[in-house]
């Protein structure tokens, strides 16, 4: 006979005859059954029996014992006759009481275990879900991270000494390097492992672009600072750090362009100039954590990704939920050394989508707008700006370039070609001669200048070498007035310090209109400029500019916990924002001390120096066949 099948019937399974099962007679004209068929109607409520008295067990043994319970009755035997029925009904009905006997004993031994844990208190729960997460972390340190392909170490060159030679001078770069000691150290008193230091509070700080993390960005974004300036134990210090808390199986929302540039620049800097593989292998777990955030419509990466989860969103200011075009556009460096490294072409081949998108593109006037929707793949708002939102777009094309050993071309003519159209709609001369980067917005040129867009006169300067039409001599004069017009943004404040932002209207020129534009918060790109401009000309005023600067933060920035922004650089009593930007340490310090040093420490024909002021090798004899085998 036929075994009963399963079929579903209002949320249960029931057992029921399968098609062409054999029919029982019947018969209309009698109320008599036979007795073969009493024998198989009792059968039948029984094994109804059985599963009514399953349903009813309680859901943790249901789900437990499901699996046997239907491999017991596809064991079935088929429907006993007669005479095999006491037999049949005494062995089923035993094996139905050892399936209870099981499903009750576990059920509780659940119970017992449920109870001892609530006798508990708080404090042994917690000691004993911390022994378990320990546990967890041990077992995987010892299966531990999948080891990476040994690749050549570039070539580097001029990592440290860079003695200038006149007393002077060195004077001057002693100072500088007292002043990196200072931050440093007062940074591993008060905020140690914070991501940045309060040092009026004397406590740590941290920001959202770093989520709710405490991720040590002062400790990467310094390392290599510390290595070039000869501080070795500090180094040490920060290394030992990194080796034993840099974790980033962490909860955190995270920007990805501020977290590539501080941290993979950070680590890979560190890296080339010591040697040590932690800090390789740090920087490519990281890396491995921002992937995610490429997976849109488009492929532009979202601002943010959640390091644990993988979650990517955008800035809720943003244009229309664009990302921005200085954040999607400044990876290139780092995930071209990061493809180098791990073999693994994806990095590259994700920033060069990047590229390859924005080619098609028509761009209004020939500028690039400062928004991009991830989504839609169309442009935001029409805002171009050569400083924040847009700056290190423009560097990192000039930067693949060189770091190619100007070999990538279609870099250097996207650069060019960008630089066109900023000169032709956004560079303009004032009444007083002083040479400005404006904003287009939406057709019209806003006449104001960000502290942010300062670095492009080292960047006109970097780039003037390989410009077309033998236009080297003019974009290195073009750094040189952007030089003097930031410079003049320092002079005519009180506190000889730059203001966030200044205007060059109604009279008024390098000068800062608004009160929330004339705070200073340790930036850097004034002193970039000058420290490029020195390389390439020599010229000793801008050694004399960048020593007024380095007083000027001395006098008014440094107190006992460290170095702080200021509020108002035209006040002769300004307040403190009270927060140690971990940018001072990689770039205000380190590009004074360059400017201090002689031009054999980190020389411009051997390393390129990424948006953070992390220097990266170029690539060379030794190493250029490796990189285009990854780049096909």
């Amino acid at each position: 006979m036929t075994t009963p099948a399963l079929l579903p019937l209002s949320g249960r399974r029931i057992p029921t005859l399968s098609p062409g099962a054999a029919s029982f007679p019947h018969h209309r004209a009698t109320l008599r059954l036979s007795e073969k068929f009493i024998l198989l109607l009792i059968l039948s409520a029984f094994i109804t029996l059985c599963f009514g008295a399953f349903f009813f067990l309680p859901d943790n043994s249901k789900h437990k014992h499901v699996k046997e319970v239907s491999v017991f009755i596809q064991d079935l035997p088929p429907p006993p006759t007669v005479n095999q029925s006491s037999d049949f009904l005494f062995l089923f009905r035993e094996e139905e009481e050892s399936l209870r006997d099981k499903i009750r004993a576990d059920h509780e031994r659940a119970l017992q275990e449920a109870k001892e844990k609530l006798r508990k208190s708080r404090d042994e729960l917690r000691a004993e879900i911390q022994t378990e997460k320990s546990k967890v972390l041990e077992d995987l340190k010892k299966e531990g991270p999948k080891p990476l392909p040994p690749v050549p170490m570039p070539k580097v060159v001029g990592v440290n000494d860079g003695d200038p030679g006149e007393p002077d001078i060195k004077e001057k770069r002693d100072k500088i390097r007292e002043m990196m000691k200072h931050a440093w150290d007062s940074y591993r008193q008060y905020g140690w492992g914070h991501n940045e230091l309060k040092p009026l509070a004397k406590k740590g700080h941290s920001t959202n672009i770093f989520g709710n993390s405490q991720m040590g960005a002062t400790i990467v974004d310094a390392l290599d600072s510390l290595y070039m300036m000869g501080l070795h134990d500090e180094f040490k210090d920060g290394q030992e750090w990194i080796e034993q808390n840099l974790d980033f199986s962490v909860n955190a929302e995270v920007s990805v362009f501020e977290v590539n540039i501080r941290f993979i620049g950070g680590l890979l800097a560190a890296y080339y100039l010591s040697g040590q593989e932690v800090f390789k292998v740090k920087a490519v777990q990281l890396a491995e954590k921002l992937l995610p955030a490429f997976n849109t419509p488009t492929g532009i990466p979202w601002a943010m990704v959640n390091l644990k989860s993988g979650v990517g969103r955008n800035w809720g200011w943003a244009s229309a939920g664009s990302s921005i075009l200085a954040e999607f556009g400044t990876l290139h460096m780092e995930f071209v050394h990061l493809t180098y490294l791990t073999g693994n072409p994806a990095y590259y081949q994700k920033v060069m989508h990047i590229r390859k998108l924005l080619a098609k593109m028509d761009r209004p006037n020939g500028l690039y707008p400062n928004y991009l929707n991830p989504r839609t793949g169309r442009w935001g708002q029409h805002h171009t700006s050569v400083g924040g939102l847009g700056d290190s777009f423009y560097e990192y094309l000039l930067k693949a370039w060189l770091m190619s050993d100007k070999t990538d071309t279609e870099a250097r003519k996207t650069y060019d070609d960008a630089i066109e159209a900023i000169e032709r709609h956004l560079i303009r001369k004032s009444n007083g001669g002083l040479t400005f980067i404006g904003e287009w917005k939406n057709g019209h040129l806003e006449r104001k200048m960000g502290h942010l867009t300062c670095f492009a006169g080292g960047m006109f300067a970097l780039g003037a070498d390989g410009s077309p039409d033998d236009k080297a001599g003019h974009y290195l004069q073009l750094g040189a007035e952007i030089a003097h017009t930031c410079h003049e943004s320092y002079d005519r404040t009180v506190l000889k310090l730059g203001p966030e932002a200044f205007k060059f209207d109604s009279g008024l020129e390098a000068v800062a209109v608004r009160q929330n534009e004339k705070y200073y918060i340790l930036r850097p790109e004034v002193i970039e400029t000058y420290w490029y401009m020195w390389r390439f000309t020599h010229d000793p005023k801008y050694r004399q500019w960048g020593w007024e600067a380095a007083q000027a933060i001395d006098k008014y920035c440094r107190v006992s916990g460290g170095f702080s922004g200021v509020k108002d650089v035209y006040s002769s009593n300004p307040t403190y924002d009270d927060v140690q930007q971990s940018f001072f340490l990689a770039e205000t310090l380190k590009y004074l001390y360059l400017l201090f040093s002689s031009d054999d420490l980190m020389p411009l024909e051997s390393w390129v120096f990424n948006t953070e002021a992390h220097p990266l090798p170029k690539e060379s004899a030794q190493t250029t066949a490796e990189w285009r085998s990854l780049k096909q």
